[in-house]
């Protein structure tokens, strides 16, 4: 109990301390101003991630997963058995509840795609620990197509290599020290089994640490009698299992925090796990294995110091943020869910 009720005054106070964020009122479609709608969205997630902190990594993800497909359109809200949210890559994505009581509190006149962003910034700034704050704009337009095909053909699985990670980046617009930035966001949010289970069956494994792949290994079938699924969660960062988890795959934590209070919490830690080859998905291995070096160098530079990465990812996102629609057909739903 004395654990949870830290963790929210630490949320508390990063809520209190929102009012921080600085950019220009942009006027939004319905006349009011940045400020006003913002003010809104920052409190609604505060809330939700305050009940409940899976929330965070959830609508950092969720931004991605829109911007990557077909630009920043709000697609990936629309429901259906054959629309983005259908798609293979996008298994586990969440956060749409939040989504729809932001959209119920600023309007019909705001986008569901300026809602996603403006959460996704809020998310990061909190999950953070208020170490990243980025500027967005609004004035975007929600798109009325969304497609499962479509998003598993741009969004990069999990059992990418380098050459085809750079690529699918690059086919966005960025480079690979922007991949690297953007992959720390595996610090935080929790993975299926099935995302990466090609790195434990013998004729799909990528080399693993032989100890971290046993433990691995170990409490998957654990995890599915507990979670009673054959496809059950794990943390997507090492730091956030339990000690004699970490003990038995021969975790480094040196320069990493811990504690049950630093569990969640969007850091750095990301690189110190993959840099020990600790990671869970192969993409995330893969970084280490640029015929350039330049993943692997700008991985190390982020290990080794924080407001680097802290820095780079925010711009990182600020840049996602902006990624334009694609298609011809535009609108602002009145419910995220649907077209109008």
């Amino acid at each position: 109990m004395a654990t949870k009720l830290s963790t929210r005054a630490i949320l508390l106070s990063l809520f209190l301390g929102l009012a921080v964020f600085t950019g220009k009122p942009v006027a939004t479609h319905g006349g009011g101003t940045k400020d006003a709608v913002a003010d809104k969205v920052r409190k609604i997630v505060a809330t939700a991630i305050q009940d409940n902190p899976g929330v965070g990594p959830a609508l950092i993800r969720l931004l991605f997963h829109d911007c990557w497909v077909q630009g920043c359109d709000g697609s990936v809200l629309l429901d259906g058995s054959k629309t983005e949210k259908a798609a293979k890559n996008n298994i586990g994505l969440d956060g749409f509840a939040v989504i729809d009581e932001i959209k119920a509190k600023v309007g019909e006149d705001v986008s569901c795609a300026d809602i996603v962003v403006l959460a996704a910034r809020d998310a990061t700034f909190i999950v953070s620990r208020g170490k990243i704050d980025y500027n967005v704009t609004m004035g975007r337009m929600d798109g009325v197509k969304s497609s499962a095909a479509a998003a598993d053909a741009v969004l990069p699985p999990s059992t990418f290599n380098i050459t085809q990670l750079n690529a699918n980046f690059a086919a966005k617009g960025f480079n690979t020290r922007e991949l690297v930035a953007l992959s720390g966001a595996h610090a935080v949010g929790v993975a299926h089994r099935s995302s990466f289970q090609d790195r434990l069956d013998n004729a799909t494994a990528t080399p693993i640490v032989p100890k971290y792949r046993k433990a691995l290994t170990d409490d998957v079938e654990k995890q599915k009698k507990l979670q009673g699924t054959q496809d059950p969660i794990e943390p997507n960062n090492i730091r956030d299992k339990e000690l004699a988890f970490r003990n038995a795959s021969g975790y480094d934590d040196t320069g990493v925090d811990t504690s049950k209070a630093a569990r969640g919490v969007l850091d750095n830690s990301y690189y110190h796990a993959n840099l020990q080859n600790k990671v869970l998905f192969r993409s995330d291995w893969e970084l280490r294995n640029d015929t350039t070096g330049v993943a692997g160098g700008v991985m190390a530079t982020f290990e080794a110091n924080a407001n680097k990465w802290f820095l780079q990812f925010g711009n990182a996102m600020a840049k996602l943020s902006k990624l334009p629609a694609e298609g011809t057909r535009f609108e602002i739903r009145k419910n995220c869910r649907k077209n109008n």
